[in-house]
């Protein structure tokens, strides 16, 4: 590695570290970390929350970052299983007078609010988008209530917040209140039987009675 090269990792990164982000470093490794993404508002990713790798190479910032997100998003433009971003700035046109700021706060939110739907990684989102608007933000905030929530971020990857544990715990009670809901449906309905079962009982008891007033 060259020294103009570690010098701008390091100019860069330090931006990150030092914006409004949430960034962490991967073994105290410039070159490695994830960055907390929030959608951007005003679109249909805007409840959602997800983890960015990001990866410099040696010869950053001539060659481009190798971004990708972890979490799975729904958008024609990224690799749903791999998490890759079809974005030419971070790759074919990419350019030294680019930094990682401008990334994480303009061209990945640019592709999220216009996505290009001729050069699609997701195929079924791609199609969407240009078929059925409807359906496809529908899909996009289907994929964040199932990876993409606050609560599944700190779940599946911790936070800087003294709150984990208890998120964690949150999720996990909700998760066995849900999993115990048929079990509770299952309850009342044995109740409901045997209640019903109770009455019947009590009628022939009553019936029993008054035959035997009758003889």
């Amino acid at each position: 590695m060259t020294t103009n090269s570690k010098r701008r990792i390091e100019t860069d990164v330090m931006k990150l570290l030092m914006s409004d982000h949430e960034v962490e470093l991967i073994n105290d490794n410039m070159q490695e970390f994830y960055i907390k993404f929030f959608g951007p508002k005003e679109t249909p990713y805007a409840d959602g929350v997800w983890r960015l790798h990001v990866e410099l190479p040696d010869n950053y910032p001539y060659k481009s970052p190798s971004i990708g997100f972890v979490n799975k998003i729904f958008h024609p433009n990224i690799d749903i299983a791999s998490g890759s971003i079809c974005l030419d700035v971070i790759n074919s046109t990419w350019s030294p007078l680019y930094d990682l700021l401008n990334i994480v706060e303009w061209m990945i939110p640019g592709l999220l609010k216009e996505p290009n739907g001729s050069d699609p990684l997701n195929n079924e989102a791609a199609t969407l988008q240009l078929r059925d608007k409807k359906l496809y933000e529908e899909k996009i905030k289907e994929y964040i209530s199932k990876y993409a929530t606050e609560k599944n971020y700190e779940v599946q990857f911790g936070s800087d917040d003294s709150d984990d544990d208890d998120g964690k715990e949150e999720a996990e009670e909700e998760e066995a209140e849900e999993d115990a809901g048929l079990s509770d449906g299952d309850s009342i309905l044995d109740d409901a039987s045997l209640s019903e079962l109770s009455d019947l009982s009590d009628d022939d008891e009553e019936e029993e009675a008054e035959d035997s007033e009758m003889n």
